[in-house]
């Protein structure tokens, strides 16, 4: 399959303000795939920020839309569009609240799951059939508003545990370049975590 190429894309909101948030755990692991890349953000088309480079022996491009989450489809329709990439070349890597913190997990297609993200995503890709590696936020404490807290800071205690769940989002995102989406389910879903392989 010479020369594949991916889109990854990690979703979350631009700014300082919103850098620590749980929703932008997609972003986080953007920069930790780019850093493995060797790669550098450069304002890109398409309303992303673009590192080019190479993951697991594929020519990647990994991108963070630079508009707010909710139109995070403009940018992965336009470079995916751009690239002619398919959905199977693209992988969203966002947050999600219905998982546990610290527990990866990864699909292919499915619903958005209230995620404005995934579904502007799927507005503009027309289908849902795009690859996701899934970082757990878990459920906000009590009956705070979920949309306040995937725009809290991490607290302190999985603040410590927060790099090494990048490092597992990024070896995830490498795993399904490499072995393929079952594979990669099989070594991440009996994470440390445990869970149910949902």
């Amino acid at each position: 399959m010479n020369g594949e190429r991916w889109l990854i894309a990690g979703l979350g909101n631009p700014g300082p303000g919103y850098a620590g948030n749980r929703h932008n755990a997609g972003y986080m692991t953007a920069d930790v795939l780019a850093g493995r890349a060797g790669a550098r953000f450069r304002a890109g088309k398409f309303r992303a920020l673009a590192a080019e480079g190479r993951l697991a022996g594929h020519s990647v491009i990994i991108i963070k839309p630079v508009t707010f989450m909710n139109e995070s489809g403009i940018a992965v329709g336009g470079v995916s569009g751009y690239y002619r990439l398919g959905p199977d070349q693209i992988v969203v890597i966002h947050d999600e609240l219905d998982l546990p913190f610290g527990t990866i997990r990864l699909k292919r297609g499915g619903g958005d799951n209230g995620h404005n993200g995934l579904r502007s995503v799927t507005a503009h890709l027309g289908t849902r059939d795009y690859y996701r590696v899934r970082i757990g936020i878990g459920r906000p404490p009590g009956r705070m508003d979920p949309a306040a807290y995937v725009l809290r800071n991490f607290a302190a205690p999985e603040a410590e545990e927060l790099p090494l769940l990048l490092d597992r989002a990024a070896d995830a995102v490498e795993a399904l370049l490499t072995s393929g989406l079952a594979a990669a389910q099989n070594a991440f879903h009996s994470g440390p975590a445990g869970g149910d392989g949902s």
